[in-house]
């Protein structure tokens, strides 16, 4: 009997599976490694387990205060196709405003694998439909790249495991 992994690939392969499947549903999945475009990156990055949530982005040298430190790029979507994609295990989908939306699932450089902190060491700037991470304070070679996700819900709190002294307990905040 083939393994999981060698099923799923025989999976992958298949023609039969729609451009929806390929296109979205697999490249949210939880097989999903990190891949870094150092290119796009301000400064030395690297990923590896984290202690907060699957995988996570850490800094490979020092990083000075407030500086732009990554971009999070993706696949532009619309509130519709937000809606549509809100099935996934794993979300990679950046709100930019109530119209749009970057799903860093597709097309992403790796900022999307920055997870939340209550007490984080970057925040976010939008500039002209654009999302930079930029450095709160200096980062020393090895901490874990962090932001406030300020998911906004209505509803179901989404639990933190940030494990920060200033934890609020959950990862959305209270409209």
């Amino acid at each position: 009997m083939k393994n999981a992994k060698c099923l799923e690939n025989d999976f992958i392969d298949k023609p039969e599976l729609t451009a929806f499947v390929r296109e979205v549903v697999l490249p949210g999945s939880s097989d999903v490694v990190p891949k870094l475009d150092l290119r796009s990156c301000r400064y030395d990055l690297t990923y590896h387990p984290s202690p907060i949530h699957r995988w996570g982005i850490f800094a490979a040298e020092n990083i000075p205060a407030r500086r732009t430190v990554i971009e999070y790029t993706g696949q532009k979507i619309d509130a519709r196709e937000t809606q549509r994609r809100l099935f996934r295990q794993h979300m990679y989908i950046f709100r930019l405003n109530r119209k749009w939306a970057i799903d860093g699932a597709i097309g992403g450089i790796g900022a999307e694998f920055i997870n939340h902190s209550c007490n984080p060491n970057l925040y976010v700037r939008l500039r002209s439909g654009r999302i930079f991470l930029i450095s709160c304070r200096r980062i020393a070679s090895g901490e874990e790249l962090t932001y406030d996700y300020n998911i906004l819900y209505n509803g179901v709190d989404i639990p933190c495991s940030c494990g920060t002294k200033k934890c609020r307990g959950i990862i959305n905040r209270k409209a």
